[in-house]
């Protein structure tokens, strides 16, 4: 441990300190921290954006009760922070097509997966999706709609490592069943 000198004090009777003052009788707060906080505007602009946000925040998205009978659209995307999925569908309703949402999942990356490439790391994210939704997937048809190419190449990959193995083997399970679409940019807001 080092001391230097100049950050050192000597001698004074009290001290300001990480916005407190310290001293050797009392702990407090610094003036001009307990200062009245400054008064906020209210403009028009600054109201109606306040209401679009709660207005946002109090409307939940609506879920749709998954029809069997119509294929599922499969959003998947990784992110430095985390992994997210979003299952989709084209249902019928009041006579027109709607796509709705059926689910959606998301969780952070564990630490080893904070250490995959962007490809990695998305193949991760799609094993883990299907994994999470088999009870929607399996004998199921639909589309995994991803903005990684490297998704679309871990089936073909003729020499694998261990973990991509694994991977296609889970993957195998879908490939009757699965179409892999590649959508350049972000595919899908909501698998974020």
């Amino acid at each position: 441990m080092k001391i230097s000198l100049k950050n050192c004090n000597f001698g004074f009777e009290e001290l300001k300190a990480l916005g407190h003052i310290v001293s050797g009788f009392r702990l407090g707060m610094e003036k001009n921290k307990l200062a009245e906080v400054t008064v906020f505007e209210k403009t028009q602009e600054r109201i109606e954006a306040y209401e679009k946000i709660i207005k946002a925040l109090a409307e939940a998205p609506l879920l749709l009760i998954p029809d069997w009978n119509v294929p599922f659209e499969l959003y998947v995307d990784a992110c430095g922070d985390g992994l997210g999925a979003a299952l989709h569908q084209v249902q019928i309703i009041d006579e027109k097509p709607t796509e709705g949402t059926v689910c959606y999942i998301s969780r952070q990356l564990k630490s080893t997966e904070a250490r995959y490439g962007a490809s990695q790391m998305e193949c991760s994210c799609l094993v883990w999706a299907l994994d999470k939704l088999h009870y929607y997937l399996d004998d199921s048809v639909f589309e995994l709609i991803t903005d990684c190419t490297s998704v679309k190449s871990l089936l073909s990959m003729k020499t694998p490592n261990s973990h991509i193995l694994r991977w296609q083997i889970v993957i195998q399970v879908y490939r009757g069943n699965m179409t892999i679409v590649y959508k350049a940019g972000k595919p899908d807001k909501s698998s974020d």
